[in-house]
């Protein structure tokens, strides 16, 4: 229960400063309202190429914005935990009685609270420009759930990389490193079954493909729940991983302070 509320206090804590820094959102939506709207426009005619099943590449795409959004968003979650340890901030929790696991979950929840109001934003855009999604409010519901999974694992990676290199430069290029191949080789911008075969295989084992491939089943027709399902189990257990490996680094980072 301690655990729990102090998870709590610091998820509020850094919510209160987004409120006073609202336009952090829309700054960060800057990059996948263009992807939206001009990869949507630029690219409408893929929905012609025999074997791709779609009648609207707004609508392929708009899932894969989502999920890409909740990614590079959360991504750039430890630039701020950076910022709190060159302010000694962190410092100052360190010797309060707060739980350490806390202090990593609380920047992670409210990641999650940010890929929500992002996704809402960016359905109700691809809506309005002519995108539907026959899953209705459950689809779209599970597509921000799948969302939050994804943003919260990679918000937990950039926490714990952000413990170990200390340095805002190095934070960026360790971003960039990641999660821009991770995005091409996935279903974002292109269904699985038109590109090239060894990309297919890798994207087998690709977390953002896992979320794009299960966000668009949730949104379809036909959603595939037993797909779905599987998906999110893995972004689970990723999302496990990703927060014992950040847990780790702040233990390590508490030693050497």
């Amino acid at each position: 229960m301690t655990l729990i509320r102090h998870t709590l206090y610091m998820t509020l804590r850094h919510l209160r400063e987004l409120w006073r820094q609202p336009w952090f959102v829309a700054v960060t939506l800057v990059q996948p309202v263009i992807w939206l709207l001009l990869f949507g426009a630029l690219f409408k005619k893929v929905i012609e190429i025999p074997g791709f099943h779609g009648h609207s590449y707004i609508a392929f795409l708009a899932p894969g914005v989502v999920v890409m959004t909740a990614m590079f968003s959360s991504a750039w979650s430890g630039m701020a935990l950076i910022e709190d340890i060159n302010r000694g901030v962190t410092a100052r929790f360190l010797v309060s009685p707060v739980r350490r696991e806390a202090l990593i979950a609380g920047r992670i929840l409210k990641e999650a609270v940010v890929v929500v109001i992002q996704s809402l934003i960016i359905v109700a855009l691809a809506l309005i420009v002519g995108a539907s999604f026959p899953g209705g409010v459950g689809g779209v519901a599970a597509l921000f759930a799948i969302s939050a999974l994804l943003g919260a694992t990679f918000g937990a990676l950039s926490n714990g990389f952000g413990l170990i290199m200390r340095q805002e430069e190095a934070l960026i290029g360790a971003v960039q490193f990641i999660v821009l191949p991770l995005t091409f080789l996935s279903a974002t911008f292109l269904a699985v079954n038109l590109i090239p075969g060894w990309m297919q295989h890798v994207a087998d084992f690709n977390p953002v493909n896992w979320a794009v491939v299960a966000g668009r089943s949730a949104v379809s027709a036909n959603a595939d729940w037993g797909l779905i399902a599987a998906r999110a189990g893995f972004l689970v257990a990723l999302l496990a991983l990703s927060v014992a490996f950040a847990t780790r680094a702040f233990q390590s980072y508490q030693r050497s302070v």
